[in-house]
């Protein structure tokens, strides 16, 4: 299984007695042991970058937003239609991925976990990359729906900010679940950082907050 470690690496004692020497910058080698207590010192550029990606995002849908506002009042050829019922259960299983998410980050946040709870935090990891594949293809089963009904891109306005909201949204959750894999894939190789895991949560965390705010946008207005 893999190792927590934090973002600046000093050599410390093993309990058994030998060293576990830091390998390359940041990065601990195990040597025989499965997991060892050290202290955290993240950089702040790992954090200051998470914060810039998520304004350049709510920049974005801002602005999609103020769009489909002008756009709503410009002319009377809005369409309403009901939002597909998918999408509340797309929420729900959204929703759920950030309780699991929380639940790998806690785990990981003891001093010196056993082997045997560094598997079951693991578990926590998959069910969230689950969940949010299980949402990603409801969003698909959304849209196909609504073509099935006749309502296309570019068959209304009202359609189209439908279509490029929601899309816009997948797209950058499909970057988290890439960021999850990649954070599950460091832990398995023993290098994964503590800054890395809080960019990765905090950016899925985000794409939930972001998306409850898209459903609440796109009931009221469509």
């Amino acid at each position: 299984m893999g190792l927590m470690i934090p973002d600046r690496v000093r050599t410390v004692r093993s309990p058994k007695g030998g060293r576990v020497a830091g390998n390359g910058p940041g990065y601990l080698s195990p040597n025989g042991v499965s997991l060892v207590a050290v202290q955290e010192n993240a950089p702040p550029p790992a954090s200051t970058a998470i914060w810039v990606g998520i304004a350049a995002i709510v920049m974005m849908f801002a602005a999609l937003t103020s769009a489909l506002i002008v756009r709503q009042g410009a002319s009377a050829d809005w369409h309403h239609f009901v939002l597909p019922r998918i999408l509340y259960l797309n929420t729900a299983a959204l929703l759920l991925s950030s309780f699991t998410l929380e639940m790998f980050s806690r785990r990981l946040r003891h001093r010196a976990p056993s082997v045997a709870e560094e598997l079951r935090a693991s578990r926590w990891m998959y069910a969230t990359l689950g969940l949010g594949t299980i949402f990603v293809a409801g969003q698909y089963l959304a849209w196909h729906q609504l073509n099935g009904d006749g309502l296309y891109m570019a068959s209304n306005p009202s359609h189209s900010f439908f279509y490029v909201l929601t899309g816009a949204h997948v797209l950058h959750l499909l970057g988290g679940i890439v960021a999850l894999v990649y954070v599950a894939a460091m832990l398995k190789r023993h290098t994964l950082r503590r800054s890395t895991l809080r960019v990765a949560t905090r950016y899925w965390h985000f794409m939930d907050v972001l998306w409850l705010y898209l459903l609440g946008l796109l009931w009221r207005q469509l």
